[in-house]
């Protein structure tokens, strides 16, 4: 993801296959791109900082004649990461937006959009369990933290996007508005990375403990075509006011996926001491990065996954009397998807099929005690159909169940959310204040619920409370964050029951944030931010303290500094220290494999120009 062009970001919370289709359980993130205006301007921006960064924008856009404009977004950036020894990035991008009719009843925008992104993949540091050695309480091998098990002569991540986005617009009436969406759009996400955690056990070898590296890989390049048409307006019927919109929407994905067979015994490779064989082995606590490494990567055979789905929805937000609102929200699927797969161990491509059709829903009421003021609750529902993996990607595998479900289409996993909450804002609707109370039940997960015996009985559960604040409370004081607390759990796992209870993973039970600025003098502003994390445990293995490895990623707390100073009335100065006291912590785990540690203290010093 790139911010370059974004103009806001929306984010929706719970379950959510009203608004946004299925794979929606835990909510939604809508990015919506910058978009032509009727004016002239440029805005650029340069920025430099330590461990080799920089990157450069602008974003320029011209209004051609009285109801047409033309956006132009450039993006270039490169540099380290903090902390992590021989992990960098280069990244470029371009956007491009045409817009014909803007303030009129017809409008029409077209959208072009590319980004590549070379990078060094980063797996972290290997768990000590995963390497047969127990070296800390929290699983994560004890090793400094700019550790890299990679290579730099073989690892790679190459991540490249083209989409073509056209949007039309026609206002029949004061109160009625028609609107279609067409995108297309072509994707590569293609890597071969080290993942410390997949080699093997550890081998003590003259008192030095050795490992294999593991590798992982892929090769997905993705087409996508989607076309989302709308009727959205407002309408009276006796004393009720509605504010409706009634869509329809169809998407088409083309999935092409392969790994790769990444040559171990390389030519020129230093070998493996006995009793390990080949070459691709490092010291566990001194791995090189620079090992020589001048092997082949030859991709294997290919699968490929076809996916339609149609969306039919109807929403509606029904005022009534001066203090009541209730939302409505009705959501129909249908998901077909088709390809072939490869098993773990096979070579041959087996074919696989499956359809779903699933209704989703979302009531809402909401009361104003004044104008405000308000407190709601909500119930909303969301559909995961067995295919869409992590990302939202979809597949044409795991759609069958395993044991005595085999042949046997698994149902969506289906998530409820409960939720009641409200908001206040202050000191003349400077300041917002939110609070909510929730409960999110995820059901269906296939599970061993008997030796060799399988149902789709698997649940989970998070019970929480969000608090946040964002505005200014005063003109020159500006707060932003929150804090939540999630309350995780497994409710039905294994037959065995030996993980039933545990949290889930990197689900933390109490985190705090919150970023504040304050204007000391007419030109500097001052301000930082703050953000607490608990212990998140790694993975729901069975046994108490994060599973059977007892695998966690232990709390921390990290400091942001920032100052801003205006030179001109065009021209500013701003200075980010990220991470500013060099806090060392863990921002993930994988419960089986490794733990990502986090970038250490960065500084980063940017001149914003407007013309």
């Amino acid at each position: 993801r790139e911010a370059s062009n974004l103009e806001r970001v929306e984010v929706t919370k719970g379950g959510d296959s009203v608004y946004s289709g299925r794979g929606s359980g835990g909510g939604s993130i809508n990015l919506s791109s910058k978009a032509p205006r009727l004016a002239d301007f440029v805005n650029a921006g340069a920025g430099v900082g330590t461990d080799s960064y920089y990157r450069a924008t602008v974003d320029g856009n011209w209004r051609l004649n009285e109801t047409s404009a033309f956006r132009l977004n450039l993006m270039t950036t490169e540099g380290g990461v903090p902390g992590r020894e021989a992990v960098d990035f280069e990244k470029y991008g371009l956007a491009m937006a045409l817009g014909f009719g803007l303030g009129t009843d017809t409008s029409a925008t077209v959208s072009y959009y590319h980004l590549t992104a070379d990078s060094m993949p980063d797996y972290g540091i290997p768990l000590d369990r995963k390497l047969g050695i127990t070296t800390t309480d929290s699983g994560i091998l004890d090793v400094p933290y700019d550790t890299f098990y990679g290579l730099k002569a073989r690892d790679y991540m190459r991540n490249e996007v083209d989409s073509v986005t056209v949007k039309l617009e026609r206002r029949l009436s004061d109160t009625l508005i028609l609107r279609n969406l067409t995108r297309y759009s072509e994707t590569l996400n293609d890597y071969v990375v080290t993942n410390p955690g997949d080699g093997g056990s550890a081998v003590l070898i003259d008192d030095v403990w050795w490992m294999k590296r593991g590798t992982k890989s892929r090769w997905n390049p993705a087409e996508t075509f989607a076309n989302v048409t709308d009727l959205y307006g407002s309408f009276e019927t006796g004393a009720l006011k509605h504010n409706f919109d009634l869509g329809v929407e169809y998407s088409r994905e083309i999935n092409r996926n392969a790994s790769y067979s990444v040559e171990v015994d390389a030519p020129g490779a230093a070998p493996c001491p006995a009793p390990l064989s080949g070459t691709d082995c490092t010291p566990v606590y001194d791995p090189d990065p620079n090992d020589p490494w001048n092997g082949s990567i030859t991709r294997g055979a290919e699968t490929h996954s076809n996916t339609n789905s149609w969306g039919v929805y109807a929403a509606d937000s029904i005022k009534f009397g001066p203090k009541w609102v209730l939302n409505l929200g009705l959501r129909y699927d249908r998901y077909e998807t088709e390809g072939t797969s490869i098993g773990r161990g096979e070579t041959v491509p087996t074919f696989n099929e499956g359809e779903w059709d699933f209704v989703n829903y979302q009531v809402g009421l909401i009361y104003k005690p004044t104008e405000n003021t308000s407190v709601y609750a909500s119930y909303a529902t969301s559909s995961t159909p067995p295919t869409v993996g992590g990302g939202d990607q979809n597949g044409a595998t795991g759609g069958e169940g395993s044991g005595n479900l085999a042949g046997k289409l698994l149902d969506p996993e289906e998530t409820e959310n409960y939720e009641i909450g409200a908001k206040a804002d202050l000191f003349g609707q400077r300041l917002s204040l939110t609070g909510a109370i929730f409960q999110t039940k995820r059901q269906n997960a296939q599970i061993e619920i008997e030796d060799g015996i399988y149902a789709e009985a698997g649940e989970t559960e998070v019970k929480g409370l969000e608090l946040g604040f964002s505005g200014n409370v005063t003109p020159d004081w500006t707060v932003f964050g929150g804090y939540t607390y999630m309350d995780s759990e497994l409710v039905s796992g294994a037959y065995d029951n030996a993980n039933v209870g545990d949290p889930l993973a990197n689900t933390p039970k109490n985190s705090f944030s919150l970023f504040t600025t304050y204007r000391l003098l007419p030109k500097l502003s001052l301000g930082g931010g703050v953000y607490y994390v608990v212990d998140r445990f790694g993975g729901n293995q069975g046994g108490a303290g994060g599973g059977a490895n007892g695998v966690y990623a232990p709390g921390y707390t990290r400091l942001d500094l920032f100052a801003s100073y205006d030179v001109t009335d065009r021209a500013s100065l701003q200075l980010n220290v990220k991470n500013a006291t060099d806090e060392e912590y863990i921002m993930r785990t994988n419960g089986v494999h490794h733990a990502d540690p986090a970038p250490t203290s960065q500084a980063i010093l940017t001149l914003n120009v407007r013309f």
